[in-house]
């Protein structure tokens, strides 16, 4: 049987200052693990900030969840790239999410699927879409073509029960309509950026 689906890491951040080649932006995407209980709210974990809301946040990406299946690509691809050694290995949060996940990837996951957590509930919203901050975190200018290229994009979760969630618990996810996979929606989108 295969093990239920787990929150290895919640991660947070404040908007702080990220260098993007000559100029520095407001960002939060380099978030960091909690050790502890973390409240779930609405429009967020308690914690965490959004630097531009009118790509990020809001009631429908209030939570970024990403699969810690695809940090070794990640690793690899920065090391090629010789912004890292081989062997770095990443920390949780490093991609911007809010949840690093084991046992459940895009493949896995359709609009409107629910997360069920011991003491919230989450529903899974849409797929991420990088941009330029994602291309400086990662240190080099094609990570967010090759999100693309991959799929490996993570998901944004709406708040349907807050609560709390910590790093360890496992989690149920409970299909929904399953008519909008989260990869096709990511090739979907992005292909109209193109």
């Amino acid at each position: 049987m295969k093990p239920a689906p787990r929150v290895l890491s919640v991660n947070v951040s404040p908007a702080r200052p990220l260098a993007v080649g000559e100029r520095t932006v407001l960002s939060g995407i380099g978030k960091r693990a909690v050790a502890c209980d973390v409240a779930v709210r609405r429009l967020g974990l308690e914690g965490d900030e959004q630097a531009d809301p009118s790509v990020h946040g809001g009631l429908d990406k209030a939570v970024y969840a990403y699969p810690v299946e695809h940090y070794p690509f990640w690793q690899t691809v920065r090391a090629q790239a010789r912004v890292a050694a081989w062997g770095d290995a990443l920390p949780h949060g490093f991609v911007g999410e809010n949840l690093t996940l084991s046992g459940l990837a895009e493949s896995g996951v359709w609009v409107g699927d629910r997360l069920r957590f011991p003491r919230c509930e989450l529903a899974v919203a849409g797929a991420r879409q990088p941009c330029y901050k994602f291309n400086a975190v990662m240190g080099f200018p094609q990570a967010a073509k090759l999100m693309v290229q991959s799929g490996y994009c993570g998901f944004y979760l709406a708040v349907v029960e807050p609560g709390t969630i910590a790093a360890g618990e496992s989690f149920e996810l409970r299909p929904g309509p399953r008519e909008v996979g989260i990869v096709e929606l990511f090739r979907s989108v992005m292909a109209k950026h193109r």
